[in-house]
């Protein structure tokens, strides 16, 4: 008797028969998957020796730990969990850790021909401190034969077209582990690195960058790139900061004899970098609310020798340099307190120019790109109202400037520390005003500088009380030559000293300030008046 075969599994929706060659694949196809995915897991540990290994193999002057890797058949996937890498000369804190870092194929490249990767990492942070740099500088090794590259490529054999990173940091510290200069929230995307598509392309890539700087400024790039091109990548981007803090870069500033206070810098602009074509253009930068002293002493005037000279040099390189461009079309600087420190024999004497606002328009180092022009406000030593306005280019047959500057009504006593300094005496009252044209051209200057003094009062007897008796009479002296150097119709001393010269070496004499000042004063005022006494006397007789 013949048993009746069993029905074919039928589909209940459409009332059709699965064949069993079909089961047989999905349970084929699904046993695979389990096997390579149990697989996968037997795979790890001994890739991930390989690949630590590999690494500090190919890294000089560095080490790296990778305490997990997972591999995926299924994906062609690889997984690094905890990767960091540290300097050998100085191993805390490590340089760079990754808590999460993905590389697979790039699959849709793959429908076309192509097989490269994509690689995403969360949370980076890279970490370099004074010490680490010094260590690198003092290496021996040139950077290009750390090998960098070599390790990047044992992560993951295919070339990376894609890359992403999200909330990454970078942090640096100088001297004070108080005050990082911090990049937070960093996330980039870079795609087409390969140059896979449009390959005519000068720069075939596209890429985006936004980060967080230093708490509360926030800044981002965004552009096109070839990052294949020889010698460097190729880039052409729009930049873009806001609010960023400069007090961060006092450490930096106080390496030039520059001290920085507060202020808030904000900025947009264009660069482009390429074989042929170099320009960085700021259509934009803002700073305002900063305090800004040169500090000058005797110990470092050699220091600051070195840097203006390099300074010089630098100027003359870039000034008119073909196939160079760099434009500053608006610079605005407002509400800032700038000044100048001369710190000698435990004397400190400050010079500044508070509730300072300029403004500077068409700054380049192309003579073409025609003058630029400054106007600059504000208050000298916080009472003297100041004006000045310049005009200048960029240096062609020589350097090339109009200036024309006016203080008026400075507040003598805000001067004492500079006449304590430089006369041995301070002033009870008074007022300092200033007025100077400037024209540079040719390789010569030409203009004059004319300053004023009224009302002057050098001695005090309540203020002068407990100094000694023979600086007493000193200050009376000076006194009773400021007042006999007076213009009596307007009370007040005043000269004029014309400067006129070569640039090399302007005439600017302080005798022919003193011979002017005697000239003004003593010769047009006390001189007549003397002579019509002496005559009177004459005549008695």
């Amino acid at each position: 008797m013949v048993e009746p075969k069993e029905p074919a599994p039928r589909d209940t929706r459409h009332g059709l028969a699965v064949p069993k060659v079909l089961l047989w694949i999905v349970g084929i196809m699904v046993s695979l998957v389990l096997i390579a995915f149990i697989a996968s897991f037997f795979i790890d540990e001994p890739l991930r020796r390989t690949t630590e290994k590999k690494m500090n193999q190919s890294l000089k002057g560095y080490k790296v730990r990778l305490p997990r890797l997972h591999f995926s058949l299924i994906g062609l996937s690889v997984t690094l969990k905890g990767l960091t890498i540290t300097q050998e000369a100085h191993p805390e804190p490590p340089v760079a850790e990754f808590p999460y870092l993905r590389a697979s194929v790039q699959w849709r490249e793959v429908l076309s021909g192509r097989l490269v990767g994509d690689m995403r990492v969360d949370g980076p942070k890279i970490h370099v401190d004074l010490q680490q740099l010094k260590s690198e500088a003092a290496s021996k090794v040139p950077m290009k034969q750390k090998g960098w590259q070599q390790a990047f490529e044992a992560i993951y054999p295919l070339k990376i077209n894609l890359l992403k990173i999200t909330d990454g940091s970078l942090t640096y510290i100088d001297e004070d582990p108080k005050r990082p200069l911090k990049l937070t929230h960093l996330n980039l995307s870079a795609n087409n690195i390969r140059n896979i598509h449009l390959p005519d392309k000068v720069y075939p890539s596209d890429f985006q960058m936004e980060t967080d700087i230093f708490g509360t400024g926030h800044g981002r790039v965004e552009g096109r790139a070839d990052f294949l091109a020889e010698p460097t990548p190729a880039v052409k981007a729009v930049i873009e900061l806001a609010k960023v803090p400069i007090a961060y870069f006092a450490q930096l500033a106080a390496r030039s004899n520059v001290r920085i206070e507060g202020g808030v810098l904000s900025a947009s602009g264009d660069v482009e970098f390429g074989r042929k074509v170099q320009t960085a253009r700021l259509k934009n930068l803002n700073i305002n609310g900063v305090r800004l002293d040169y500090i000058h002493t005797p110990e470092t005037a050699r220091a600051e020798a070195r840097r203006a000279e390099k300074v010089k040099r630098a100027a003359k390189e870039v000034s008119n340099k073909p196939n160079l461009v760099l434009t500053i079309e608006h610079f605005i600087l407002t509400d800032a307190n700038v000044g100048f420190i001369n710190d000698y024999g435990g004397k400190k004497v400050r010079l500044f120019l508070s509730d300072a606002n300029l403004y500077l328009d068409n700054f380049s180092n192309q003579f073409s790109k025609g003058p630029a022009k400054a106007r600059l406000s504000g208050r000298f030593m916080g009472s003297g109202v100041t004006e000045a306005t310049a005009t200048f280019r960029p240096e062609d047959k020589g350097p090339d400037l109009d200036l024309y500057l006016k203080i008026d009504n400075t507040q003598l006593v805000s001067l004492n520390g500079l006449l304590r300094s430089y006369g041995n005496f301070d002033v009870t009252a008074g007022t300092f005003s200033l007025v100077t044209e400037l024209h540079v051209k040719n390789n010569r200057v030409n203009g004059y500088i004319k300053p004023f003094f009224k009302d002057m009062k050098v001695y005090d007897r309540r203020q002068d009380k407990n100094k000694g008796f023979f600086h007493r009479v000193y200050e009376m002296l000076v006194g009773g030559i400021a007042k006999l150097l007076e213009n009596r119709p307007r009370d007040q001393v005043a000269t004029k000293a014309d400067i006129s010269g070569p640039v090399q070496n302007p005439r600017t004499s302080t005798w022919q300030v003193v011979v002017e000042l005697i000239r003004n004063a003593f010769i047009k005022a006390i001189l007549p008046t003397f002579e019509r006494d002496v005559t009177a006397l004459g005549k008695r007789k």
